[in-house]
């Protein structure tokens, strides 16, 4: 027997999660199938940063994640000799999207809330070992047989629309003819995680050590959680780190105090970092999210995070379209918008890698003489550790003006409003009209020309808010949404 649903979404990892938990708060019925039963045990993203993190507020479990995450001071680079370079700080505080702008968690425990999160909304569904082997279309619909691990049998599922959330190797991406774009990067590291209740004595901030020939990165992941990662010779593989005593050379520098009895080592694994961008995500109504899209290296950590901002962007939309608040065209706009906002971020994490890595000797030189005079310079430090991601390009829903700087496509802030609350949440998933003027509600016709919109609230920011001062004073409001 078939089933029907609205959406069926391949992959349980972050991304699949994520997309199926908004889809349901918009009421979208959907089915989120995995080959593995449990979540994957093993942790591989460390970091997300403040705009991700509304994400996950707006997913319902900001205060749950607080609890398991650890605010991080920022980035120091270290020569091959430990020497400090240069410094950019963070502050922990919360920031103008309203949370800490960068955020360390172990992967297992997140994805654990979010499944636990997922099972308080009706709509959605998640079955484990189901795994899938074939998609196709079948009378309008989009069809996707799999097999249930455990009993052998085969079972279908017909869906209005159906997201590719399986990562690196995604079936779905290869059902669809879809490939991936090689960026012309591939790294092997050795990534280490180690557990132990010893007080390092480390500077809380993420330690990336500038060495062309071992480059290395160190983090507290929580409270008694450690993660490194160090970039593999030829000829190495894991298999000669497994061990505390076989891995002291390579982090002895941050646990020279610390006795090898006293250092759990729960994972050492090699991985192959690369860059890569799907040639398209899309085929009719089969979508590609997170992995399945795109690879990005770990140098700036937006992995994951880009996996989310797509499960963001496309999961209103299908809930529009399938209300008929919104034409079907409006789907076209997600890898319009997507695309290159992720390539960008790829191209930066990949000249970040570089920066701080390439170069040789050459290299090293430039980096002892250029980092510690960049912290100097109040624009450049900031950007180094600004989280703001790189504006929307122009779509059917984004309208750039010609000139430069307008506010079109860039992300909006999460201020404190007049009332006590948040913008993100007085607006919740719905537009808004933003205006310090108090206005009448706006008609649905100020939605452009688009009549069926949904009524928008208004929010009116004070001058000294952070909305109010993002505002350019040339302007009297600002239409937004998700």
């Amino acid at each position: 027997m078939t089933r029907h649903v609205t959406v069926t979404i391949v992959g349980a990892g972050p991304t699949g999660i994520t997309a199926a938990t908004l889809l349901a708060q918009h009421g979208v019925d959907c089915v989120v199938l995995d080959r593995w039963a449990e979540v994957y045990p093993q942790p591989r993203a460390v970091h997300l940063d403040d705009e991700i993190y509304r994400v996950v507020a707006r997913l319902g479990i900001a205060e749950e994640f607080a609890a398991i995450s650890r605010p991080t001071l920022g980035l120091r680079l270290l020569d091959k000799r430990f020497r400090v370079l240069a410094e950019f700080n963070r502050d922990r505080a919360r920031s103008v999207h309203g949370f800490p702008q960068a955020n360390m968690f172990d992967q297992p425990e997140f994805e654990a809330l979010l499944r636990a999160n997922l099972k308080r909304h009706a709509e959605a569904e998640l079955r484990g070992n189901a795994e899938v082997t074939a998609v196709g279309d079948h009378d309008g619909r989009v069809r996707v047989t799999f097999v249930d691990r455990c009993s052998g049998s085969t079972h279908r599922i017909e869906a209005d629309y159906l997201l590719g959330c399986d990562g690196a190797n995604s079936v779905v991406r290869t059902q669809i003819g879809s490939t991936m774009r090689d960026l012309k990067f591939e790294q092997r590291w050795l990534v280490v995680d180690i557990a132990t209740n010893a007080e390092l004595n480390q500077w809380e901030g993420v330690h990336q050590v500038c060495d062309p020939l071992r480059a290395a990165t160190y983090m507290r992941i929580g409270e008694s959680r450690y993660r490194w990662e160090f970039q593999l010779l030829t000829g190495e593989s894991a298999s000669d780190f497994c061990s505390v005593p076989a891995l002291r050379p390579l982090i002895a520098p941050w646990t020279t105090d610390v006795a090898d009895s006293e250092l759990t080592l729960l994972r050492v694994t090699e991985y192959t970092f690369r860059a890569q961008i799907a040639d398209r995500w899309r085929r009719g109504n089969v979508f590609l999210l997170g992995d399945a899209a795109h690879l990005t290296p770990p140098f700036i950590g937006q992995g994951m995070g880009a996996g989310l901002r797509d499960a963001m962007n496309l999961a209103w939309k299908i809930a529009a379209v399938r209300d008929g608040t919104l034409a079907a065209e409006v789907l076209d706009s997600y890898e319009r918008e997507r695309k290159p906002h992720t390539l960008q971020l790829i191209r930066l994490a990949l000249n970040v890698g570089r920066a701080m890595t390439g170069g040789g000797r050459f290299g090293n030189a430039a980096r002892r003489l250029v980092l510690p005079r960049v912290r100097l310079l109040p624009g450049l430090r900031d950007k180094v550790v600004d989280s703001t991601t790189p504006a929307l390009r122009s779509s059917a829903l984004v309208h750039k003006a010609r000139r430069p700087g307008g506010l079109a496509g860039t992300l909006c802030p999460n201020p404190l409003l007049a009332c006590g609350q948040r913008f993100d949440d007085v607006v919740g998933p719905n537009f808004a009209f933003v205006t310090p003027r108090r206005w009448a509600r706006p008609t649905r016709r100020g939605c452009g020309g688009a009549e069926s919109c949904r009524w928008w609230p208004t929010a009116i920011p004070s001058s000294k808010s952070g909305y109010g001062q993002h505002m350019p004073r040339r302007r009297s409001c600002a239409p937004t949404g998700s």
